[in-house]
């Protein structure tokens, strides 16, 4: 049975690669594929660098793009001779788009010593990766390298990106690094993009990116985004929930209701899993797992996110998480134009904030039915106030006819 490839192996491989190209080991052919772009273009950029100098690249480098050329050609271009130089560079860009890239096997069986091909090779679907069965591909792995580059899952980008930051001569807190995958996602090459604009716009003095340095020099602000509104309504801070989501809706093509639904969705599924693991943990006995296995199984992508969950999960059980996912579904229809009474975006999440999510929890009130809607038998007296004012709130909103 064939060897799963890991992210980890794969970062290990990338850095001797990119150590070989430091010290100028460079192999004749290297095909560079996979589904992660950012290892891919930066091994291809750093061999187009380093083989040659600025005044050599003029007659010896050649970049070609896979939809504007063919295997016949790229194979007269490597079987050129340099001039005046040691090397001739030819670099094939979307080699994925190339008709019959197999044909490229007449040359990669037998390389010219002078010529360095860079063939890279992107997946631009999952599952439709490179033909590893080809002649091409076998005659890459016996005269040159094969670097097959793969895309994180999500609790693995926390320890690239702080070896990344690391390598530039910084460290980061853990909230500006959520704050930056929360701006940014999965993408490497915007992350790596972002901390070379970080990199070069602190002082000197400061070797720290905060959370404060994400505000000032990436833009995002520090008060109104997509993680603060998560951690607003994990603490139940209703207010600040409720400015977080006017902000969004003035500014509704920075924030799509669309997206946030589905990042709250995506919130209250990880409390959904962990209050499970917990359960299990009460009425089983199953010990919670250790910390890199517990960030898999909640869909946590880092220990910053897991710590809030850890120390707000008893403000959610989930007889409420439950009905909420519900109705994050519900209002996701609405935001499509299902049932939406004519409310835009931002008067929906707003009414979805006031009187969904952070609505009382019939567990609060000892009710014994799963909902979230208000039932007034055995409540709890403080709760009467904030009862009251949701219920004057939403009859204002959605008078009856």
């Amino acid at each position: 049975m064939a060897k799963t490839a890991k992210f980890v192996d794969c970062v290990t491989e990338y850095s001797a690669i990119m150590s070989d190209i430091s010290a100028r080991r460079f192999q004749p052919i290297y095909l560079l594929t996979g589904d992660e772009g950012f290892f891919i273009d930066a091994i291809c950029d750093a061999l187009a660098e380093s083989i040659l100098n600025e005044a050599e690249r003029a007659f010896n480098q050649v970049t070609v793009y896979g939809l504007d050329t063919d295997a016949g050609a790229v194979v007269n271009l490597c079987r050129q001779l340099p001039m005046m130089g040691s090397y001739q560079v030819v670099i094939v860009r979307e080699a994925q788009q190339m008709s019959k890239l197999d044909a490229l096997q007449h040359y990669t069986s037998s390389p010219q010593p002078t010529t360095i091909l860079i063939v890279c090779y992107k997946n631009k679907e999952q599952g439709r990766g490179i033909d590893k069965r080809t002649s091409f591909y076998k005659s890459c792995q016996k005269n040159g390298v094969v670097f097959e580059s793969l895309r994180p899952r999500d609790y693995e980008v926390d320890s690239w990106l702080n070896s990344y930051i690391a390598s530039s001569g910084f460290k980061i807190t853990a909230k500006a690094m959520a704050m930056l995958k929360e701006h940014v996602g999965m993408d490497l090459s915007r992350m790596a993009q972002e901390v070379k604009k970080l990199s070069v716009s602190l002082p000197e003095s400061e070797r720290t990116i905060t959370d404060s340095h994400i505000e000032q020099y990436i833009g995002l602000s520090k008060e109104f985004n997509t993680f603060e509104l998560n951690d607003a309504v994990l603490k139940q801070d209703v207010a600040r929930a409720m400015r977080i989501a006017d902000h969004f809706a003035h500014n509704p093509k920075s924030y799509p209701i669309t997206l946030t639904i589905n990042i709250l969705f995506g919130l209250f599924q990880q409390l959904f899993l962990f209050n499970y693991l917990l359960w299990q943990q009460r009425r089983q006995g199953i010990a919670l797992p250790g910390e890199m296995e517990l960030m898999r199984a909640v869909r946590v992508n880092n220990r910053f996110a897991l710590n809030e969950i850890k120390a707000n999960i008893g403000r959610w059980d989930n007889r409420r998480v439950f009905a909420i996912l519900g109705l994050l579904r519900e209002y996701d229809a609405k935001s499509k134009g299902i049932d939406s009474g004519g409310l835009d975006g931002g008067e929906l999440l707003k009414e979805l904030l006031y009187y969904g999510v952070s609505s009382i929890s019939l567990s609060t009130t000892g009710s014994e039915q799963n909902g979230v809607r208000a039932c007034t038998s055995r409540m709890r007296e403080e709760l009467y106030d904030v009862m009251q004012e949701r219920m004057k709130a939403f009859h204002k909103d959605h008078p009856l006819n």
